[in-house]
């Protein structure tokens, strides 16, 4: 059965964005972002909130001619993807292969994963709390920055408790470190 995987970007101290809600800290240098589209390609449907379906968004119509390589490839990843948006606020989607929901619905999403034939990641902190806290995520990618910020939106929620088995892991150049976990 497909996987439901929770991935992002964070701090070593545990926040996606700091007090602020900047992110810059977080930018995937090119070894990285190689990673991270090796590891999104097989996936079939992003399952994102608000906040990170227009954070993402940019892939839509980014000019890619003059791109680097993994630009490009992320852009092709990003537009050939099944998108489902959970928001209370958006109306209509304005990328393909996108649809709105305006609740999650977590029976919806364990039908989704026994009809799938692809992998599913779930991004947004806020979203992916609700997945997790009904059991839903079976895989968590988390790229750790060297950096603290000392506060902001955390990446996991603080009312949930479980035990996780490493997966994998790797370190790159500039002091990120992937390590990938599957709930026990």
């Amino acid at each position: 059965m497909p996987k439901l995987i929770y991935s992002g970007i964070m701090s070593l101290d545990g926040y996606v964005n700091d007090r602020a809600g900047k992110f810059d800290w977080s930018a995937p240098n090119d070894e990285v972002h190689a990673v991270i589209n090796d590891l999104t390609r097989p996936v079939g449907t992003f399952l994102l909130g608000r906040g990170m379906y227009e954070v993402l968004l940019a892939w839509e119509n980014l000019p890619v001619v003059d791109q680097p390589r993994v630009i490009k490839d992320f852009a092709e990843i990003w537009r050939t993807t099944s998108k489902v948006v959970y928001s209370t606020t958006l109306a209509r989607a304005t990328s393909a292969r996108t649809r709105i929901q305006h609740s999650f619905d977590a029976d919806a999403v364990r039908r989704m994963k026994t009809t799938a034939s692809r992998d599913i990641t779930i991004g947004g902190p806020t979203l992916a709390a609700q997945a997790i806290r009904e059991g839903l995520v079976d895989e968590f990618h988390l790229f750790l920055n060297p950096v603290v910020v000392g506060g902001g939106t955390p990446y996991f929620p603080d009312d949930i408790r479980g035990e996780l088995e490493l997966v994998d892991e790797r370190r790159f150049k500039n002091g990120v470190v992937l390590v990938r976990y599957r709930r026990r």
